[in-house]
C-alpha cells in the first residue's frame, strides 16, 4: 500500500432513513444541536443552483494542482454518496469543472464540497447536482497523482471521515458523524421546535425577553 497514493475500501453505506431524516433539517440548527462545532467554514459556499445536499462522504485528498484521484472517485462512487475533497484550499487551479459534475450526476452522485476552486460556474449554476466549492478559478489541474480515496481529510476546518454524513443548504455545511447522526437528529428536531414556538409567541406578541438583562445582570454589565 502506497502512503499518499491510495485508494481505500468504502465503508457501509448509512441506513436511508438517516440521509432521509437529516435531508429535512436545517444546516444552522444542526450544528447548533451539537454545541455548535462541526460546520464547515462559510468561504466554501453553494455554486449550484440551489438544492439541499445530503449524504454520505467519499472522501478525496489530491495535492492543489491535481484531480486524477477527483476523476476516479466519480467511478468509486455509490448512488446518493458526496464527494469531499481536499484540495488545500487552492484557488489557482480548478479541480472539478462541467464534465466532472456531468458525469457524477449521471451516476447519481449526491454533490460536491470541494475545499478548493472550480469551474465552468454558468453549467453548474443552472443544475440540479449540488456543488459547494471555496472559489473559482479557469485555470485546469494536471492529472497525474498522487492523491487517496477513502481517508480522513480536513475541509473548512472540519474532519471528515469516510461515511460521515454531509448536510448542506444555502446557509452552508455541516458534517455529522455516523455514529451520533441517532442523537443529533432527535436534538435537531427537539430544537426547532423550540423556535417554531418562538416564532409563535413573536407572532401572538407574547414572548419574554427578560433573559436578555437577566444574564447582562448575572454578568455584572452596568444598566
Amino acid at each position: 500500500m502506497t502512503i499518499g497514493f491510495r485508494i481505500l475500501p468504502s465503508p457501509p453505506l448509512p441506513p436511508a432513513e438517516l440521509i432521509a431524516a437529516l435531508r429535512t433539517l436545517a444546516v444552522a440548527n444542526l450544528t447548533d444541536s451539537m454545541h455548535f462545532t462541526r460546520a464547515i467554514a462559510g468561504a466554501i459556499r453553494p455554486m449550484h443552483g440551489g438544492g439541499v445536499l445530503c449524504g454520505p462522504a467519499l472522501t478525496v485528498r489530491v495535492p492543489p494542482n491535481d484531480n486524477l484521484m477527483v476523476h476516479k472517485s466519480v467511478d468509486v462512487a455509490r448512488r446518493g454518496e458526496v464527494i469531499v475533497v481536499e484540495a488545500g484550499g487552492n484557488l489557482d487551479v480548478s479541480v472539478v469543472g462541467g464534465i466532472v459534475t456531468g458525469y457524477a450526476a449521471s451516476r447519481g452522485v449526491g454533490g460536491f464540497v470541494i475545499d478548493g476552486a472550480i469551474r465552468d460556474t454558468a453549467e453548474i449554476g443552472a443544475g440540479t447536482l449540488p456543488v459547494y466549492a471555496r472559489g473559482i478559478c479557469a485555470r485546469g489541474p494536471r492529472k497525474e497523482g498522487p492523491g487517496e480515496i477513502n481517508v480522513p481529510i480536513t475541509i473548512g476546518g472540519v474532519t471528515v471521515n469516510p461515511g460521515d454524513i454531509v448536510v448542506g443548504d444555502e446557509d452552508g455545511l455541516v458534517v455529522v458523524p455516523l455514529a451520533d447522526a441517532k442523537e443529533v437528529i432527535e436534538r435537531t428536531r427537539a430544537l426547532a421546535q423550540r423556535e417554531q414556538d418562538i416564532m409563535q409567541k413573536i407572532s401572538a406578541g407574547t414572548l419574554d425577553r427578560s433573559w436578555i438583562d437577566q444574564t447582562l445582570k448575572a454578568k455584572g454589565c452596568s444598566m
